[in-house]
């Protein structure tokens, strides 16, 4: 079996499951199915007893069929209702079983490590999955309710030409029935290979869309609009082509399933009508056999499109399964216990860290901070600074030592109860497109809003939000760019506040304010960072004096430690630093003035 056929099993047996949930819906709408499958094939052997009794030359006397006439509208009438029985039945089944699977998709999506969403594609992504759950949606209802429904159909009309009739007619129907499903299949694959490279372009294309657009402002900065709209239609020229391509082969696909089933319909219908003139046959005969090729190839035809799309719909679920097939990098043991914080007590115990083999970025770096203590780490971009906070919150694992807090290496305990230890204020701070209360509230979504305000006010920025026309309900915009660099970070500190954590790390937290707004921020941080563990992440030394221990860090290594005085005194790295951002800020100050 090739790779893309397991593929489509694989995609299959993904969705049965969301299937047996609701067994008893679809064995209700399965037995509704059948009743209106029995009843639909009834139907022309009625309209032969119709056809015969109105034919003059097999009844002496001609009375209404009324019996029959009843038969055949109850039949038709049954056919109809318990199809629709079956589809209202079946809704629930599709759009619960949509909604399970997206959601999965969507879990596993936060349960990949930072490194997947380091390198994803935003709008290729959103692409995948609303494709996928529109193919989840027609391969559900016609999968169950049409190929195999009509496979049996097929097969009983079938049946009863071999038996009533003479064996050519089910000779040619069955040779018709098999040309064409060979057919279909052979064009049908060999068709497949544009409608995925239309998805990929689509999902190319998307991403290429929305990235322009979050970054509309970089794009008026160069002056690059049409650059990026000729970056888009390069996208779209390629898929227009592969769009062509799939329509063109489909009109081949069509044109030869309509040659096929006309060539066959033909050749009946000539054994049919020779049969009428040899007498073998009678009119009713020739009624019911061309109401049975109706209904045999009018579905087929029906069969070879359902076939096409369920094709393409494995096609479109192919992009959202592999994401729910990329591993998590980064997963909890087996019974982990939640972290006791306990009085928080944070070491870093010989840790190395690399995010490729031939990329290290820290080594053997060993400090702790105490309890109540404010612990700051400084030192030039790329030092591997920031890269603490996330190992602290384990968005990876270190490739040697062990991080502990309490005691406990945080490979040990659950993801969820150490992340609910620990508040960060980024340094680059990006909000939801929703409201400022929101974004301040979801820190702890079921806080009250005296909680909220009292937050905005320990940041700083409860003035501001009181200013404005919508206050709280303020919309910031898509990533909160409705909002300065500064009042973002008020409002992530506002957050921070919220969540009142036993640990605290301030990556950058105040490289957005001005000066007077970092004092007044410094305060409200010294003041919530009492009794709590703290590690700050700097660049400005101003920030940082009043710490407890301060950790320079050089190309992933501690180079220097101590305190404020205690490295000003040791004349090195430090002292330079401290001496080089004393003559910028003194430089600054009269070009302000």
């Amino acid at each position: 079996m090739s790779t893309r056929k397991t593929g489509d099993w694989s995609a299959i047996r993904t969705v049965l499951p969301f299937l047996w949930e609701h067994r008893r819906r679809v064995t209700l709408a399965v037995t509704c199915l059948v009743i209106a499958k029995l009843a639909n094939v009834g139907v022309p052997l009625l309209l032969k007893g119709i056809v015969d009794a109105l034919d003059a030359t097999q009844n002496a006397v001609l009375v209404v069929p009324l019996a029959l006439v009843a038969g055949y509208g109850a039949l038709r009438l049954t056919t109809s209702l318990f199809n629709e029985l079956r589809d209202a039945i079946f809704a629930r089944v599709t759009q619960h079983s949509i909604r399970r699977i997206a959601l999965k998709v969507f879990r596993h999506l936060h349960e990949l490590a930072l490194s997947f969403h380091l390198d994803r594609r935003t709008g290729g992504i959103s692409r995948d999955i609303e494709r996928g759950s529109r193919g989840i949606s027609f391969l559900l209802n016609f999968m169950l309710f049409n190929i195999v429904p009509t496979l049996v159909e097929i097969g009983l009309i079938a049946t009863i030409l071999l038996v009533v009739y003479a064996p050519s007619f089910a000779i040619i129907t069955f040779v018709t029935i098999a040309i064409y499903i060979a057919f279909t299949l052979a064009v049908t694959e060999w068709r497949m290979k544009f409608r995925r490279t239309m998805n990929d372009l689509d999902s190319r294309a998307n991403t290429k869309a929305i990235d322009g657009l979050l970054n509309y402002e970089t794009v008026k900065y160069f002056g690059n609009e049409e650059y990026e709209a000729t970056r888009y239609d390069n996208n779209l020229r390629e898929w227009e082509t592969a769009a062509v391509k799939n329509q063109t082969s489909l009109a081949l696909l069509n044109i030869g399933q309509g040659t096929v089933i006309a060539v066959g319909i033909t050749a009946l219908l000539y054994l049919a009508s020779q049969g009428v003139v040899d007498g073998t046959l009678t009119m009713g005969d020739l009624v019911l056999i061309n109401a049975y090729l109706l209904q045999l190839f009018i579905p087929m035809n029906f069969l070879g499109f359902v076939y096409r799309e369920i094709k393409h719909s494995l096609a479109d679920m192919e992009k959202m399964f592999s994401l729910m097939n990329q591993p998590i990098d980064i997963k909890d043991k087996p019974a982990a216990p939640p972290l006791v914080v306990g009085d928080g007590h944070v070491r870093f115990e010989h840790v190395s860290f690399s995010y490729a083999a031939n990329r290290q970025i820290l080594f053997d770096v060993a400090f702790e901070v105490p309890p109540g203590h404010k612990v700051a780490v400084v030192g030039p971009s790329g030092g591997g600074k920031s890269t603490l906070a996330r190992l602290l919150f384990r968005f990876y694992d270190v490739s040697g030592g062990a991080i502990t807090i309490n005691g406990q290496d945080l490979r040990d305990v659950t993801q969820a109860s150490l992340r609910a230890a620990i508040g960060i204020v980024p340094q680059d701070t990006v909000l939801f497109n929703d409201t400022i209360y929101y974004n301040i509230a979801y820190a702890r979504p079921g806080a009250n809003r005296d909680a909220i305000v009292r937050a905005a006010q320990h940041a700083h920025i409860h003035t501001f939000i009181e200013s404005l026309p919508d206050g709280y309900d303020s919309q910031v915009g898509e990533r909160g760019l409705k909002l300065s660099g500064g009042e973002k970070q008020r409002i992530a500190i506002a957050r921070t506040i919220l969540k009142n954590p036993r640990i605290l790390i301030f990556d950058e937290a105040t490289s957005a304010l001005d000066s007077k707004s970092e004092q007044a921020i410094q305060a409200a941080l010294a003041e919530v960072a009492q009794n709590h563990t703290t590690l700050v992440i700097a660049h400005r030394l101003s920030t940082v004096v009043d710490a407890d221990e301060i950790l320079v860090m050089e190309h992933g290594r501690i180079v220097e430690r101590g305190t404020h005085r205690t490295l000003l005194a040791a004349a090195g790295r430090y002292a330079n630093m401290w001496a080089l951002q004393r003559e910028e800020r003194e430089h600054a100050q009269p070009a302000l003035a």
